[in-house]
């Protein structure tokens, strides 16, 4: 057993016996871990509200490998993102965020890549004036972190070039297909313009600090939400969660897809690695 000092975030919070929680955070040092925090719902707890979703804190906590559930001793807040609580609109769009980094990183596989983009994701919610674009560009750079990036620049079937050509995009095989291949498919394909291919370039170059200054409007923006909003969900294994309610039951995945497929050899779905454009 060591004990182990770093920054994180809180991704959930569950109640657990009398005054307990177990927290799921994604950290620096051990990326995905989850820990229980001892006497945490009691009025005098030690750890405040600091335990809350979306919290950025440094973390120390008593690692135990061979139980899977760390023993959480000190937490210290850096930002407690209490702005993000104050908006239906944010709350949904955090709740989007930390529900997606949960859903595609494996426990204990750390990647500095995945949590400054949370970070930065985050800190960039609480100043933007449309949450919505803002967390689809932000799930479209965590499942490029996390070795799920769409297949927009050839075909994600044959591995066929694209000209300059309007296509479907294929949530179950990860990218776009061909006329051919899109033909002889039995997959739940949706449409994907030009348009929205190039934005989908655009918005895995750009930083997420700097995703306000990226827009999309009309046709472009329903297509590029329909397609991430279907693959993402694709990948973790379940719908994200919804605007109304929050705490709603996801739907389930119309694929037929398991989450064990998915997180198995990630891209298991897909039958490649990772898909790069």
């Amino acid at each position: 057993m060591a004990l182990v000092t770093t920054n994180a975030v809180v991704l959930k919070s569950m109640r657990w016996g009398e005054a307990d929680r177990i927290l799921t955070f994604f950290s620096l040092q051990l990326g995905k871990v989850r820990g229980i925090a001892r006497g945490a719902r009691r009025m005098k707890s030690r750890f405040g509200g600091m335990l809350e979703p979306f919290s950025s804190i440094n973390l120390t906590l008593f690692d135990k490998r061979n139980d899977g559930l760390a023993s959480v001793s000190q937490v210290d807040s850096l930002e407690s993102f209490s702005p993000l609580r104050e908006s239906l609109d944010r709350i949904w769009a955090a709740a989007r965020m930390v529900a997606l980094v949960d859903g595609v990183t494996a426990d204990r596989d750390p990647s500095s890549a995945i949590f400054h983009t949370l970070l930065d994701g985050l800190r960039s919610l609480v100043r933007t004036d449309d949450p919505g674009l803002l967390t689809l560009i932000f799930q479209i750079h965590i499942l490029s972190q996390s070795g799920f990036q769409p297949q927009i620049d050839r075909c994600a079937s044959c591995g066929q070039d694209f000209g300059e050509q309007s296509s479907r995009f294929s949530p179950s095989a990860g990218g776009r297909l061909c006329g051919s291949c899109d033909r002889g498919s039995w997959d739940y394909c949706l449409p994907m313009s030009q348009g929205s291919t190039g934005f989908l370039r655009q918005a895995r170059r750009i930083p997420i600090a700097r995703a306000t200054r990226l827009k999309a409007t009309g046709q472009v923006r329903k297509e590029v939400e329909a397609i991430v909003e279907t693959y993402a969900s694709a990948v973790v294994g379940k719908r994200l969660p919804a605007k109304e309610p929050l705490a709603a039951e996801p739907e389930p995945v119309p694929y037929g897809f398991a989450r064990k497929d998915v997180m198995e050899g990630r891209g298991a779905i897909h039958g490649h690695g990772n898909h790069s454009a």
